[in-house]
């Protein structure tokens, strides 16, 4: 049952259920953050009950929901329909490829003035495959990452993959002890330019956690976390 967990004086996250996807066993995770107007911004809605429901509504007006790429879609339109006055935000990637949903606008490296003031973000392209939008909560200093960033621990995968694809999650470079992004996803990126100068401007956030969507995400030590997740695309400037 997902519940609320207050990580700051306006931000919380909720785990949801464990969904497949291709097979693989993935949790689910949703970040909520109470803007500067009071207002409320979800991220990567989860499964939404009647208890989550309860306590969203007890932090606040629900007025944003945001898509940071195409794969995390599963529950927009569940929450739209019970917050029909909420704006739909999400990637032209994700709009495209969902016309039905009835989005906002699109999601790029300049955050939109709804939330400005209260959150920045960085937009991680020149992939074939998939783009994402990383975001950055100013006043607790916490990214939040969805599928660019994945850490696995062993617990999670002993428990819930099978024995053969437990050494995928380590040699794929999405377990806690090596986090990152899938492996085929890293290939795709045949233009790293715009990549390393989105990584560029998250370390500039200096942050102090980050959470993930899928797996172990950091409380503390967040920049060093950033770095270490994003080496793959090679080495930063100067």
């Amino acid at each position: 049952m997902p519940r609320l967990e207050k990580l700051d004086e306006s931000l919380w996250l909720a785990d949801g259920e464990t969904v497949s996807f291709y097979g693989f066993p993935y949790p689910t995770r949703s970040v909520i953050v109470r803007l500067s107007d009071e207002r409320l911004w979800v991220w990567s809605p989860i499964k939404l009950t009647d208890d989550l429901r309860v306590e969203v509504d007890n932090a606040g007006r629900v007025a944003h929901l945001v898509s940071p790429n195409k794969l995390h879609h599963l529950h927009l339109a569940e929450w739209k329909a019970a917050y029909p006055i909420a704006k739909l935000w999400g990637l032209q990637s994700t709009i495209h490829r969902f016309p039905a949903l009835a989005f906002t606008g699109a999601l790029g490296d300049v955050p939109p003035s709804d939330w400005r003031p209260d959150i920045d973000q960085a937009w991680f392209r020149g992939s074939f495959m998939m783009d994402e939008v990383v975001f950055f909560h100013r006043p607790s200093r916490t990214a939040i990452v969805a599928d660019l960033i994945q850490a696995f621990d062993d617990a999670f995968l002993r428990r819930q993959w099978s024995w053969w694809r437990y050494p995928m999650a380590r040699l794929g470079g999405i377990a806690a002890a090596n986090p990152g992004a899938p492996s085929d996803w890293r290939l795709s990126f045949l233009d790293r330019t715009p990549a390393r100068d989105a990584r560029a401007k998250t370390l500039g956030w200096e942050c102090e956690r980050v959470v993930i969507a899928h797996g172990a995400w950091a409380r503390s030590g967040g920049q060093d976390f950033v770095r270490r997740a994003l080496t793959w695309l090679g080495p930063e400037p100067g």
